[in-house]
């Protein structure tokens, strides 16, 4: 857990049309007990509306990496949600593509243990590509828990993956152990 009395969730952020109701998923966490903190993809912050963000969080929506000496914005993630996935961010994600600071977070995410979900939003066209369907596969492989399928986009979604491990199950605030642990 962080440093802080609340675990803190990173919420990454991508540009899919949904992406203008994230309110819903930050207001969820933070009545179950979370801090939140939003990460956006540098398309996906013209997705949403960054001041609403910043005065529900009480924290800036981060999508640059920051200066070296710069203080950082965040506490370490206690656990990551990403939501709305796009096609985009899966493959370079499961490609290990860091390129943008939110990419990079879940790249970093893996090797830290820090407990994952995602919830894709991708269109049938794009969810039928090869490359989508094994990168799935290989976040599935690295412990992320995906979410999403037919129907309505539901963000509460990410926090019910989070919490449903069951008996012996991991806390919010207890990232997973990395692969060989």
């Amino acid at each position: 857990m962080s440093d802080q009395s609340k675990p803190f969730l990173y919420v990454v952020v991508c540009a899919a049309g949904v992406a203008d109701g994230v309110g819903e998923l930050i207001t969820a966490a933070q009545e179950q007990g979370w801090d939140v903190g939003v990460i956006a993809t540098p398309q996906g912050l013209g997705f949403i509306d960054t001041r609403a963000v910043q005065k529900r969080t009480g924290r800036p929506v981060r999508s640059a990496w920051r200066s070296p000496g710069d203080p950082r914005p965040f506490p370490p993630a206690d656990a990551i949600a990403v939501a709305p996935a796009t096609f985009n961010t899966i493959n370079k994600w499961a490609a290990g593509i860091a390129d943008t600071l939110a990419v990079a977070t879940l790249c970093e995410a893996y090797g830290s243990g820090v407990r994952t979900v995602v919830l894709p939003c991708v269109n049938p066209a794009l969810a039928a590509h090869p490359a989508y369907r094994q990168s799935i596969e290989r976040l599935r492989g690295m412990g992320v828990l995906v979410g999403g399928g037919a129907g309505p986009f539901r963000w509460e979604e990410a926090l019910e993956l989070l919490a449903a491990r069951g008996p012996g199950s991991l806390t919010a605030a207890q990232p997973v152990a990395a692969e060989g642990e």
